[in-house]
């Protein structure tokens, strides 16, 4: 990569003066905001504060374990003084794949060093008698900690970076200056991920062509373009989280999961939620269930079927699950069966996102939410990327401050920093749903004027999760299947929680996990230990299942839309775009 200046890939925030001035502290400073202020759950530097020091308490509680951990760090941390060390980084570990942590007599000992104390305190964590909740928040402010204290994370601390100035004769770090600064002006802090650049809506990314063939204040439906003589009678809908833009699932051409449904002779149609702004404030679940029953209205109307499959993703599964069972609860049936993609209804499965479901931190949350009116998009990626800080957040920093290379362009990563913002009613509705594990229990959710009973739900289900997911974990989304009263048909992808949703046929690697056994009668583990693994993609595996349940093959229309519901404008619209 050169070394040049990042071009812009976000527009500049309202407010920010080109001209002013950068300084260490001013990026330390705003990088430490960033971060409490990225959490949309309400985590606050006193918070973490108190889990902290319930931790410290635990720990001098228990002077046996803190006493032997202490000793086996000190005896480690002497054999690296004295070149005895045998701690080596794992096979995983790419922050320390340069020849020099092999070779290199100061850069090995200060990789051992770090890596030797950064084990034994996840160990003594481990050994403390603190409860499930406790030791997952503690191990996720300990990971933020000591993957910040990374030598790598550094220039004198990174062989590679300390080569590339000397390379350039200091030119890489004149361009990191750069980078740096257009971050702390543009971008919040936070180093960008991607060269947004080639990715172009309609053209290069949700490039499956078809027409907007209805709209209203909340969403457009989208009609793509049969490809095949043939189509299925009964057709799909697609219910992509509000959260995100919808074309993660229409990324880029051979790498579609729209075009791949298309492709196999399914009727494929998609909701494209509008960007929600401070005025737009009070929509909530029953607003987004009243707009996605105008949408399934008008595919019935132009599909000419009286029932259609819906596709429900992340947060739109969420929405999806509560429209079915008040469809279930008043006998509409026009939902003739339901998938749900990496999409959690059952929060008691230990996941990062939600030990911080607490009675404060909800009620802060929603409190932001409703003082600005939205939750802010950009402030949910951020919360994301620390779930992961090496991988999104310090990998960055080496690559584009310490290196002084452009971030990478991937259209993956270009989707993601495409980020929605959330209205405080619909975000509300969310919040109490997930601390209270409302979907779990009967009546604790009303829809549309309805209780919602999950088990009232007959339909059939196709669920996905993805074994490497820190949102949504697998095991969370197995519940689903337990959960719901119809047949249900399970399968784990081998990728994490956004790849999931991006893997096309002939992609390296690619395998799921499928069970004969009927999904839900088993408990997540038990299941999995009697699963079979599939090379391959679950694509494959879900088109089949949809095929048995979507009617027989017609004659593919001819013209989208109908009189009813003519065509708008092309795909991808306009939503998408604000």
């Amino acid at each position: 990569m050169s070394t040049t200046e990042a071009p812009p890939t976000h527009a500049p925030d309202a407010g920010v003066q080109a001209d002013q001035p950068v300084t260490a502290q001013g990026m330390v400073a705003n990088t430490v905001e960033a971060l409490f202020d990225s959490l949309p759950i309400g985590l606050s530097p006193a918070q973490s504060a108190a889990a902290a020091g319930r931790v410290a308490r635990t720990a001098i509680g228990q002077p046996r374990a803190l006493a032997r951990h202490t000793a086996k760090l000190l005896w480690q941390e002497a054999r690296v003084v004295l070149g005895s060390s045998d701690v080596e980084a794992g096979p995983r570990d790419r922050r320390f794949s340069d020849e020099a942590f092999r070779d290199g007599v100061l850069h090995r000992r200060a990789m051992q060093w770090y890596l030797a104390w950064n084990r034994e305190l996840y160990a003594l964590l481990d050994d403390l008698d603190l409860d499930e909740k406790s030791t997952e928040r503690a191990r996720f402010l300990l990971g933020l900690v000591t993957e910040t204290l990374a030598p790598t994370n550094t220039l004198v601390g990174n062989p590679a970076a300390l080569r590339r100035a000397w390379e350039t004769r200091g030119r890489s770090l004149v361009s990191g200056l750069r980078h740096m600064r257009y971050d702390l002006l543009n971008n919040g802090g936070m180093p960008s991920m991607v060269d947004t650049r080639p990715y172009v809506l309609g053209d290069t990314i949700a490039a499956t062509p078809g027409q907007v063939v209805f709209r209203n204040e909340v969403l457009e439906l989208i009609q793509y373009d049969p490809q095949t003589e043939t189509v299925r009678e009964r057709p799909l809908l697609f219910v992509p989280p509000q959260i995100n833009r919808y074309y993660i699932l229409d990324l880029a051409p051979d790498r579609s999961l729209v075009e791949h449904a298309v492709r196999s002779g399914q009727q494929v149609y998609m909701v494209s939620w509008r960007n929600p702004d401070a005025e737009m404030r009070d929509w909530d679940l029953d607003t987004y269930l009243t707009a996605i029953l105008e949408a399934t209205d008008a595919v019935r109307s132009i599909s000419g079927s009286p029932d259609l499959n819906l596709v429900g993703v992340c947060a739109g599964g969420i929405t999806t699950s509560t429209l079915l069972a008040h469809l279930a609860r008043i006998g509409d049936e026009r939902i003739a069966s339901a998938t749900f993609m990496v999409t959690v209804l059952d929060w008691t499965t230990t996941s990062t996102v939600g030990t911080f479901l607490s009675g404060p931190t909800v009620a802060a949350s929603i409190q932001r939410s409703q003082r600005d009116g939205v939750l802010s998009g950009r402030d949910l990626a951020r919360l994301f990327a620390w779930l992961r800080p090496n991988d999104l957040v310090w990998n960055y920093w080496v690559n584009n401050y310490l290196l002084g290379d452009n971030p990478p362009a991937f259209d993956v990563l270009a989707w993601n920093v495409d980020s929605t913002d959330l209205p405080a009613g619909l975000h509300a509705d969310f919040m109490h749903m997930a601390k209270g594990n409302q979907l779990a229990h009967d009546g604790q959710v009303e829809a549309l004027g309805t209780p919602v009973s999950l088990r009232e739900v007959e339909v059939d289900n196709f669920v996905v999760g993805a074994v490497n997911d820190h949102i949504t974990p697998w095991q969370g989304c197995y519940e689903t299947t337990r959960l719901l009263g119809g047949d249900s048909t399970f399968v784990l992808s081998n990728a994490g929680h956004i790849v999931a949703m991006v893997n096309p046929p002939g992609a390296k690697r690619s395998s799921y996990m499928r069970n004969d056994e009927t999904a839900g009668e088993l408990a997540p583990d038990a299941w999995r230990e009697t699963a079979s693994e599939v090379q391959g993609t679950w694509w494959d595996a879900w088109v089949d299942w949809l095929e048995q349940r979507s009617g027989e093959q017609v004659p593919a229309p001819t013209t989208l839309g109908n009189g009813d519901h003519p065509p708008i404008l092309p795909a991808p619209g306009t939503y998408v775009r604000a």
